[in-house]
């Protein structure tokens, strides 16, 4: 899998993703998040999961320890992949159990998924 974090046009925090996420992975890339954070205070963030094919099973999957120590900095998180990942990503990042709204979008609906960040 790979992964970077890079901050876009409008100050959205964006990440790639594609492959199989290894914990390991998902460790740096909220390493990378957090400096970011740490950097512009709020952010609004876009994953954009490519040719993504889930998790591996190695790992520590329940730290919430970035949740604990950045959620409060994130405005927003909008996430665009394959439909036949929505309902385990959403899962997968506590879609209505943290403090700010994150929405799926399809592939076909980048622009949206920018708009709906954009937006308030």
């Amino acid at each position: 899998m790979s992964a970077e974090f890079k901050v876009e046009a409008g100050g959205i925090l964006t990440a790639r993703v594609t492959g199989k996420m290894a914990h390991s992975e998902l460790v740096a890339l909220q390493k990378s998040a957090a400096e970011i954070i740490r950097e512009r205070g709020k952010v609004r963030i876009l994953v954009i999961a490519e040719n993504f094919q889930g998790w591996e099973k190695d790992g520590k999957w329940d730290d919430d320890s970035f949740q604990m120590e950045n959620d409060q900095h994130i405005e927003k998180m909008a996430i665009v992949g394959e439909e036949k990942w929505e309902d385990l990503t959403l899962m997968f990042v506590a879609k209505g159990l943290r403090s700010f709204p994150i929405e799926y979008f399809q592939p076909v609906d980048l622009a949206k998924a920018r708009a709906w960040l954009a937006e308030g």
